[in-house]
């Protein structure tokens, strides 16, 4: 694009936590589709390392770790300078989203993060159980504050590609099917999670599948103890070692030995006593075909289900599965095999591949809906790396996925500044695909005849439910 659109105007400052891969990402298109008071812009982050990259763009650097005990000070001054209404756009690890999101409602500024984020120790605290480490545990520490403190000025949670952007590509996917299923039907309206769910009910989507595949190659193949990663290894290896987490529809009939329910909130899944990254379920992408995922716990895999819940008189009767079914970057597939070959021990060193690194592939990024009588549909993204260069710098595909997603976060909030604590199943999907799609590469939607049971070598008995392919009994590989 030769002249990109602006979306709003931000009048108050722009305070960034976090600049590693994503930050450094969202900066210019922050730059590129806002106007702004530019001496009101900061980045925060503990590394300074990328000091020159914040500058250039125009913002003033804090090289300070954001924390528990001094959040309230640093950020209360940052985000009320000047006045109007200050934006916190929270892209960094092991700093606690709900406190910073609360505070920034509290002094009326703006919020958007990509993911709930605890204060330091909770990923890997061995004084709790396994579920007190879920995304659910995590989730529902933001759906309470949502319950106590509700409406007030917008706190978008848990908005890059996944969580954030899957679930835009839900709605749309269910939009498709509904009008090759039951072309009668008529698309809810943004606010009505009664009529997206009894939708997707009525189209007879027994589940989801986040389904991704990341074919990004370096020049350089990964040396040994490094963890080699397109995005955050330290998010991945945190995320990757909780318990592995799905939600759980209405159609299963089968849970593994090591399956526990949750038991607190709205319990919309299930978690298995054993870590996501090292749990494999079989599921389907367009480029690859058939594949093996990561299940690793993701906050779309319980908002999704949740939001897509249908209940009579209270009695839930409807609700679809959904989980990640991650296929990384080859580079870090082997360095999970080093690392829990090593009993979970991490490298000692970690790297993220960058633009200039990456000579060829793509991040196909997308949504499988599955069961319905089309069998399975997935619509998504298929954003190459030669793509990401020439629309925005210092991203690789994954990355443009996540900050684009950010972006278009930041426009929605601010289009409805007062709509309270949201996830992004609850935003108008079609505003923010507006605004996303031009950085996604194509964005295309395929049906397939794959199911879970083919594919299989039928060299040893395997205990499958032949009767409904789409059981997760047939999709998790043990």
């Amino acid at each position: 694009m030769t002249a990109w659109p602006v979306h709003g105007h931000i009048d108050g400052p722009i305070v960034m936590i976090g600049f590693g891969s994503i930050g450094k990402g969202t900066l210019p298109l922050i730059e590129r589709h806002f106007t702004y008071d530019r001496s009101r812009l900061v980045v925060i982050d503990p590394d300074g390392s990328d000091r020159a990259i914040a500058e250039k763009h125009g913002a003033r650097f804090v090289e300070q770790a954001v924390t528990r005990d001094n959040y309230r000070e640093l950020l209360g001054g940052l985000l009320t300078a000047g006045g109007g209404r200050g934006f916190c756009v929270n892209l960094s690890v092991e700093t606690s989203s709900l406190d910073i999101m609360k505070f920034c409602r509290g002094i009326g500024a703006l919020y958007i993060d990509t993911v709930v984020e605890p204060w330091p120790g909770f990923y890997y605290d061995r004084t709790v159980d396994a579920e007190a480490r879920t995304n659910h545990a995590l989730r529902e520490t933001v759906r309470t504050e949502k319950a106590r403190s509700p409406g007030g000025t917008t706190a978008v949670s848990t908005c890059g590609a996944n969580p954030g952007m899957v679930s835009w590509f839900v709605k749309k996917a269910l939009v498709d099917l509904a009008g090759a299923i039951a072309p009668d039907a008529v698309e809810p309206s943004a606010t009505d999670r009664d009529g997206w769910a009894r939708l997707m009910q009525r189209v007879g989507v027994k589940g989801i599948h986040v389904a991704e595949r990341d074919t990004q190659l370096s020049r350089r193949p990964k040396p040994p103890n490094v963890f080699v990663n397109t995005w955050s290894v330290e998010g991945f290896i945190s995320e990757g070692l909780q318990p592995a987490e799905l939600g759980f529809g209405t159609h299963e009939t089968w849970m593994p030995e090591n399956a526990r329910r949750h038991t607190t909130g709205t319990r919309p899944g299930i978690y298995l006593l054993q870590p996501g990254a090292n749990t494999r379920v079989r599921s389907w992408c367009p480029t690859p075909g058939p594949q093996y995922g990561f299940l690793v716990t993701h906050n779309e895999a319980l908002s999704i289900p949740d939001y897509f819940s249908v209940r009579d008189q209270g009695e839930l009767v409807y609700r679809p599965t959904c989980h990640y079914a991650y296929h990384p970057s080859n580079d870090a597939v082997l360095s999970l095999h080093e690392m829990f070959g090593r009993a979970g021990e991490r490298q000692p060193e970690e790297h993220i591949l960058d633009e200039d690194e990456i000579v060829e592939g793509i991040d196909e990024l997308g949504v499988l809906l599955y069961g319905h009588a089309r069998n399975a549909y997935w619509y998504g993204s298929q954003l190459s790396i030669e793509e990401a260069r020439l629309l925005a710098p210092y991203q690789n595909a994954t990355g443009l996925q996540v900050s684009s997603a950010v972006l278009a976060g930041m426009v929605w909030a601010l289009e409805n500044p007062m709509a309270g604590i949201v996830e992004a199943d609850e935003m108008d999907y079609r505003r923010c695909l507006e605004v996303q799609t031009p950085y996604l590469g194509p964005v295309r939607g395929y049906y397939t005849d794959w199911t879970p049971l083919e594919n299989r070598p039928g060299y040893f008995p395997e205990d499958l439910d032949t009767s409904d392919p789409w059981q997760f009994r047939n999709v998790l590989v043990r």
